[in-house]
């Protein structure tokens, strides 16, 4: 198998802004082991169960992890993607390639991050000033939803995403990407 097998032509048009309301309108494509397909919805789903199958879900819950800094004059827009601990993340930075480490990033007066490290991947560790409850209260204050990049928001994001892009099983914080299959359950 190769990565270009699933490569396919996806039009602009076709590609949901925000989830449908009500969200198990959503369109389910059903595929039984005899017959066509057939188009559904999520709605739909509980008929479609038999005794015995098994539905897992996700309940790790999004954060904020979309971050804008200022290094000087240029702006830097971090995605966080890996707890360190301790004040440290790992975490992809557009425009990474004018980084050094030790560059100071700044958020806000009152939220700031060193570059603490770059990786030959192309991402980087950053080790901020704040840690724990602390770290958490100026990421939901100052982050934004990481969406996907063919989502386009202006810079911030839209307010709406903090409820669009959570599960209804979201408990366990930490994830930062929506786990997509799950969003439209009601």
């Amino acid at each position: 198998m190769r990565l270009d097998d699933f490569d396919f032509d996806l039009p602009r048009r076709l590609i949901a802004d925000h989830p449908c309301e009500p969200r198990d309108a959503a369109r389910l494509l059903l595929i039984p082991g005899s017959a066509r397909l057939q188009d559904r919805q999520i709605s739909d789903l509980p008929a479609l169960l038999q005794p015995g199958d098994l539905l897992v879900f996700n309940d790790t819950k999004v954060i904020p992890a979309r971050l804008v800094a200022r290094r000087g004059a240029a702006s830097i827009e971090i995605t966080l993607y890996r707890d360190l601990r301790g004040g440290a993340w790992r975490g992809f930075a557009k425009g990474a390639r004018r980084l050094r480490v030790g560059d100071p990033l700044v958020f806000t007066e009152d939220f700031a991050a060193d570059v603490a490290e770059k990786h030959p991947e192309g991402d980087l560790t950053l080790r901020f000033d704040l840690e724990g409850e602390a770290f958490r209260e100026a990421l939901a204050r100052y982050g934004a939803m990481p969406l996907p990049p063919y989502i386009k928001r202006p810079r911030g994001g839209d307010p709406r995403d903090r409820a669009d892009y959570q599960t209804i099983f979201a408990r366990a914080e930490g994830a930062v990407a929506a786990p997509t299959a799950g969003l439209h359950f009601t």
